[in-house]
């Protein structure tokens, strides 16, 4: 008889400590300054990105020639006009909406397969593992802004190529992670109590091992926007992103790298908000990383 109440009595102390747990990571994030002025950060970009439509002063289409590289505070530009006139704070707006795009796409891409890949080689192991990091490995061997070139290059210069590419880009550091945590936990005892239990091999993976391999592939996530949304604004900037007239960062600094000395804000507020962007994300991340990792806490 007490052999049947034990599992429930164990069930029922982790469940009365889960809230606890989840009170102490927010401890620990609220302690984090760093993180909370990413997520402050983060927030303020999906605000203006969803509100985009109410809150740009401006059609970031609508073009003035008699206003061109006006200066800031000019007829009503907050930041000034670019080289055809039209409202610079309008495009940044619209540009932090497809910038928050091209980086929830691009990561979301990469997760899906990354941990598709990750789990089945890293739980079946053998030939079909050895198989899977060689090629893991050579996309590896080339530098990940190398590698997303050629296949932009590949598969046309374009918005939607350019998250393809991003996300195909950042699939083996999700591969190898997913893989790396799958074999740490699928020795674990209670995969073999749900084996021997007669679990599946798709409930032992997907159901039993990868939810307690979420923090660093959370943590990864979140810096891989940050690395998204650079990578978009240096494709654009190459010509092989967003193509004219889409008010994207890296786009907009490239059409106007030629004005940096006679008008600085057209190149200057475009990079300021990828900067932050990409801080945001970055100090969000770092402050998830110490959140889930005991041994970087206090």
């Amino acid at each position: 008889m007490s052999e049947n109440i034990m599992p429930a009595e164990k069930l029922q102390e982790t469940m009365d400590k889960e809230p606890g747990r989840v009170q102490e990571a927010l401890h620990q994030l609220r302690k984090n300054k760093g993180a909370i002025a990413g997520l402050v950060i983060i927030i303020l970009f999906l605000m203006t990105a969803l509100l985009a439509p109410v809150i740009a002063p401006h059609d970031p289409l609508e073009q003035n020639i008699s206003l061109r590289k006006s200066a800031p505070l000019t007829e009503g530009y907050i930041l000034g006009a670019d080289d055809l006139g039209r409202d610079l704070l309008s495009r940044i707006i619209y540009g932090g909406r497809i910038s928050m795009i091209i980086g929830v796409v691009s990561v979301g891409i990469a997760l899906v397969f990354g941990i598709l890949i990750g789990v089945i080689s890293g739980y079946y192991g053998g030939w079909l593992d050895r198989i899977v990091m060689r090629l893991i490995d050579i996309m590896l061997a080339f530098p990940y802004v190398l590698l997303t070139i050629v296949i932009v290059a590949i598969l046309g210069p374009s918005l939607t190529n350019a998250m393809i590419a991003i996300g195909i880009s950042q699939i083996p550091q999700y591969v190898r992670m997913v893989r790396a945590s799958v074999l740490a936990e699928k020795e674990a005892d209670y995969v073999t109590a749900e084996r021997s239990l007669g679990a599946s091999d798709l409930e032992l993976m997907f159901r039993s091992i990868l939810p307690n391999c979420l923090a660093p592939i959370s943590v990864q996530a979140t810096l891989g926007v940050g690395e998204a949304i650079l990578s978009s604004a240096a494709l654009s900037f190459l010509g092989l992103g967003a193509q004219p007239p889409t008010p994207e960062w890296g786009l907009m600094i490239a059409s106007s790298r030629e004005f940096i000395t006679t008008a600085w804000w057209i190149v200057t507020f475009p990079g300021i908000a990828t900067l932050l962007a990409v801080l945001g994300f970055n100090l969000f991340g770092d402050g998830l990383r110490d959140m889930l990792d005991p041994k970087l806490r206090d």
